[in-house]
């Protein structure tokens, strides 16, 4: 497997374990009954399980472009060390994220954030050279 699809896996994973960690801490703050029931009376989380919705929402969105750049890079070929380097710096910028975002870590979130959406965007160039 190549480095960019091992990270798009893990990534994936990734977007499981932060499914679990919202979804444990929304049903904490809304009650099994509500978690169960078909929600026609939306509700807002707040506090850590909002930020984990809010991170793993965020995810599902950078997510999408980055798996994008990792099958052009794949089914084109043009995988190469600049490739490989940004799909492990996307990785490790959605892992950082998740503290970040839970823990408030203001600017650092954001910063962190422009870095996985500058990895995956320098892939995306990378492919069209």
């Amino acid at each position: 497997m190549t480095p960019e699809l091992t990270a798009l896996t893990l990534a994936a994973l990734l977007q499981v374990l932060q499914f679990i960690a919202y979804s444990i801490t929304a049903r904490r703050q809304v009650g099994t009954r509500y978690a169960l029931s078909p929600r026609d009376e939306p509700r807002e989380l707040t506090g850590t399980a909002g930020r984990l919705q809010r991170a793993m929402n965020n995810h599902f969105e950078g997510l999408i472009l980055f798996g994008i750049a990792v099958m052009v890079i794949t089914y084109s070929d043009q995988g190469n060390g600049l490739t490989a380097l940004c799909s492990a710096l996307y990785l490790v910028a959605r892992v950082l994220y998740v503290p970040a975002y839970v823990f408030g870590w203001s600017p650092w979130r954001s910063y962190i954030w422009i870095v996985g959406l500058l990895a995956t965007v320098i892939m995306l160039g990378a492919a069209l050279i």
